[in-house]
């Protein structure tokens, strides 16, 4: 059985993201951009399978001389590395407009592009495509961690209505004993 299709693409701006969320500053003044990369992407791998979304996190070349490089960590989440010379706004910006052309757009596919950067929120929305806030996105991933958490969180199982069917055997005990007078 094949997975479904996600409704919707989300793009985000990797170096803005980090740059805006509080934690990832202190990450990367701490222990390096490295690290700060590493905390986003683990954060959205889970984010992006709970909402469903295909997720392309892009980051700036940062003015080294390499390709263009995708690594792909799940079936929901990819990071890409720009070419050199291309920022993430550009390489955000052609994506939509592709989009924006392609036939995904007429079928009802959403595109998300996570950024501060009001610039780019204009550019995006003028192709067509969703703008969310660094802080709203943050938002989002700490209620989809909270969700996620409390739906996987182990549920006591109530042998009655009554607390002492709640009760471990020893207690169960000790409280029989004190209502029969012996201590």
């Amino acid at each position: 059985m094949s997975r479904p299709s996600p409704q919707a693409v989300l793009l985000v701006d990797g170096y803005n993201i980090i740059g805006s969320w509080s934690n990832l500053k202190q990450v990367r003044d701490h222990d390096g951009l490295e690290a700060a990369r590493h905390e986003l992407i683990e954060a959205l791998v889970n984010y992006s399978a709970f909402q469903g979304y295909e997720t392309q996190v892009v980051f700036d070349a940062h003015s080294q001389n390499t390709p263009i490089y995708c690594e792909v960590f799940t079936t929901h989440l990819s990071v890409y590395y720009t070419d050199f010379g291309q920022t993430a706004d550009t390489y955000i910006e052609k994506f939509c407009a592709s989009f924006h052309h392609c036939h995904l757009y007429r079928s009802g596919k959403r595109v998300i592009v996570a950024t501060s950067d009001r610039a780019q929120q204009l550019t995006v929305i003028g192709y067509g495509a969703e703008w969310m806030s660094s802080q709203q996105l943050a938002s989002d991933v700490e209620f989809a961690a909270r969700r996620a958490r409390r739906k996987h969180r182990p549920q006591k199982q109530s042998n009655g209505r009554f607390l002492f069917n709640s009760l471990d055997a020893n207690a169960q005990q000790r409280l029989a004993q004190w209502r029969k007078g012996a201590r």
